[in-house]
């Protein structure tokens, strides 16, 4: 118990010292600005989310203005942040809050662990940062952070074993008061000082007792999984452009949830040259007038994809029989649309 007073005093001590200026979700904080930066955050740089996070509060200050609008809004404002279930999650979320609580988060934390996409962390951080509610965390600075401290041999053991033993710490950790303020210091050591690559130890205020940095082990820790092989994958998007004076029209389709970029707008996607020869075959199009366009490179968690974009001008619009849309390039609708697609549009 002395031990677990020792090291939260010294992580509060450290917050007071060298805590940074506030990020944009720590200004006039509520459950709903919070809850927002978290899901943002996830597997993602808090560099990178400032800029989405700005953006998204300027055009949805209220979960209610959150919860009235399209999805396929709310995707536009999130494409290029990837993983985009949380978005899906997020707008199936305010919809839930809107209609059974009038707009107002539950303060409790089984109710929130029962809504998409937030987990038992995430639940914690929504709690304690903006009401002070006695929760720990375990996020991936959290989690970096214990697991270099008791130097912990993750893929050593039983994961899930691990995971419960981090659990139980953090919530020994926690000190009796301040816990918002405690759980925020603990994400800025993890983020600023115990990184993933190069962590500065010589900073930081809990060397000391860290077994880690003890033993000259500290790269080691957290244990890194075995690199994963990338599944590597073609694919063939077709470009179906309609020119009229002015006007720039490409045919667009929304892409099924179950799938990568789910929800978003995209080209139609072939596996293979033939399938897309049948496919203009049968739409009475002809292959000798399409245009190689240069192949593009873009990887995703598990594939790294090779993608061949054709294109095709036609002098009148088809009927595709597919849920979509013709995307005007002059004036762009509010779509969600892939890293991949946008940069192909912008070079049209």
């Amino acid at each position: 118990m002395a031990q677990n007073l020792i090291f939260s005093k010294k992580i509060l001590l450290w917050y007071q010292k060298y805590r940074t200026p506030n990020l944009p979700w720590q200004l006039n904080k509520t459950m709903y600005k919070t809850w927002l930066s978290e899901i943002m955050l996830q597997q993602t740089q808090v560099k990178t989310v400032i800029f989405y996070y700005e953006r998204f509060v300027v055009r949805f200050p209220t979960i209610v203005q959150l919860a009235e609008a399209e999805l396929d809004e709310v995707l536009f404002l999130w494409s290029g942040l990837g993983y985009y279930a949380r978005a899906r999650n997020l707008h199936k979320t305010a919809r839930i809050v809107v209609k059974y609580y009038c707009g107002n988060f539950p303060k409790d934390f089984n109710v929130l662990i029962s809504f998409p996409g937030i987990g038992r962390s995430t639940a914690g951080a929504i709690l304690s940062l903006t009401l002070d509610q006695h929760h720990p965390i375990l996020d991936g600075n959290v989690k970096r952070i214990l697991t270099r401290y008791y130097a912990f041999d993750y893929l050593l053991g039983n994961k899930s074993k691990i995971n419960n033993k981090l659990w139980l710490l953090s919530e020994q950790l926690l000190p009796d008061t301040g816990t918002g303020v405690f759980n925020q210091a603990m994400m800025d050591l993890g983020r600023l000082i115990c990184t993933n690559k190069c962590p500065a130890c010589k900073d930081c205020p809990l060397q000391e007792n860290c077994q880690a940095f003890l033993t000259h082990r500290v790269n080691q820790y957290p244990k890194k999984e075995p690199p994963k092989t990338l599944l590597k994958k073609t694919i063939w998007f077709l470009l179906l452009l309609l020119q009229r004076r002015t006007v720039k029209i490409i045919w667009l389709e929304k892409r099924s949830y179950q799938t990568i970029w789910g929800g978003l707008f995209c080209f139609p996607e072939f596996s293979n040259i033939n399938m897309l020869d049948i496919w203009l075959l049968n739409c009475n199009l002809h292959n000798d007038q399409y245009i190689d366009l240069p192949i593009l490179k873009h990887k995703l968690s598990n594939v790294d994809l090779e993608i061949r974009p054709i294109l095709l001008n036609i002098n009148k619009k088809i009927n595709c029989q597919k849920d979509g849309i013709w995307y005007n390039l002059m004036d762009p609708p509010i779509v969600g649309l892939p890293k991949p697609i946008s940069n192909i549009l912008q070079k049209l």
